[in-house]
């Protein structure tokens, strides 16, 4: 009860956090939603903009702007989205799933291919496979993910026609259940790979040296010096403790996942968080901007408290200490 209250408490502490930097670095911005619509000859008529000033509360100090979207927060109501004339909550929740699909897509694979690569490479380390897999690791790291999803693009889709361009559905396909399923995840195979291999090569580096490492400590020797088969030793014994490096990362890099999904959302035009945040800033629809990043810090806060979580699982000594 302890831990769940002072995870609350981190998790309020830096959803505060995130507003109040992000409100003021906002502030700071050149540009309004008012010059947006001058420019485009929506209204022109400054006794209309004015109250609309009004109306959205911009005649008001910054700091009472900041006090009451503070507390509208809090009542879970992060205002109201001008592009798109309707509540910012909606707005993103219609988004929210083709992201959540692509990031669990994206980390899956990074984390299964990551690790599983990692541990071939330390298990028969300075070998052909070793070298292959390092060097697999080192160019998909260096890769931009934008030029990976092009170069896919072309390969898979223009050149071998395996895949769709882009989008999340095709027009007119069957309306089955199972039709609509395989339609999706052939449209998100690019874009999840796209952005998983990245984070792979990440994984699969870490988990290498982390297994390097954990292979001289004396419990593996031990293990060793007790006739267990070399096999039993890397799954039951090492592998088990060089994941603990590699969960404290997936952690650290969920809110970069989030991050880097803008970009491979437009580059594969995927219907999600990234490209109505690129519309957003785009347009100076400041609330919804707000209110994607409140949302990728909850998710931050929420996936390192089930890393801690996950911790006291893979390290008993950790679950003893508390």
């Amino acid at each position: 009860m302890r831990r769940l209250a002072k995870a609350l408490g981190e998790i309020v502490a830096l959803v505060l956090g995130v507003i109040v930097l992000n409100f003021v670095l906002i502030r700071l911005a050149p540009g309004t939603l008012f010059d947006v619509m001058t420019s485009e000859q929506q209204i022109i008529d400054p006794a209309m903009l004015e109250k609309l000033r009004s109306l959205y509360g911009f005649d008001d100090p910054a700091y009472i702007q900041l006090a009451k979207y503070i507390w509208s927060v809090l009542r879970f109501d992060f205002g109201f989205s001008y592009r798109q004339n309707a509540p910012v909550l909606d707005v993103i929740l219609e988004q929210l799933p083709a992201t959540l699909l692509l990031m669990l897509a994206a980390i899956s694979i990074a984390v299964v291919l990551g690790t599983t690569a990692g541990a071939i490479a330390a298990a028969k380390v300075n070998t052909i496979w070793d070298n292959l897999i390092s060097f697999a690791a080192v160019f998909f790291f260096a890769a931009p993910s934008f030029w990976l999803g092009l170069m896919m693009t072309i390969l898979f889709a223009v050149k071998l026609g395996w895949l769709p361009v882009g989008g999340m559905t095709s027009i007119g396909v069957d309306h089955s259940w199972l039709a609509a399923s395989l339609d999706v995840l052939r449209h998100l195979a690019l874009p999840a790979l796209s952005l998983g291999l990245f984070y792979a090569a990440t994984y699969a580096r870490v988990m290498r040296a982390s297994m390097l490492e954990v292979a001289r400590l004396d419990f593996v020797r031990a293990a060793q010096a007790k006739g267990l088969s070399r096999t039993r030793v890397i799954l039951a014994h090492v592998v088990r403790n060089a994941l603990l490096p590699v969960v404290t990362l997936l952690g650290l890099q969920l809110g970069t996942v989030l991050g880097g999904s803008v970009v491979v959302e437009a580059v594969f035009s995927w219907p999600g968080i990234g490209s109505l945040l690129f519309d957003s800033v785009m347009s100076r629809n400041y609330p919804v901007v707000l209110g994607i990043l409140i949302l990728g810090a909850l998710v931050v806060a929420l996936a390192n408290a089930a890393v801690d979580l996950i911790y006291t699982r893979l390290d008993p000594r950790i679950r003893t200490a508390r």
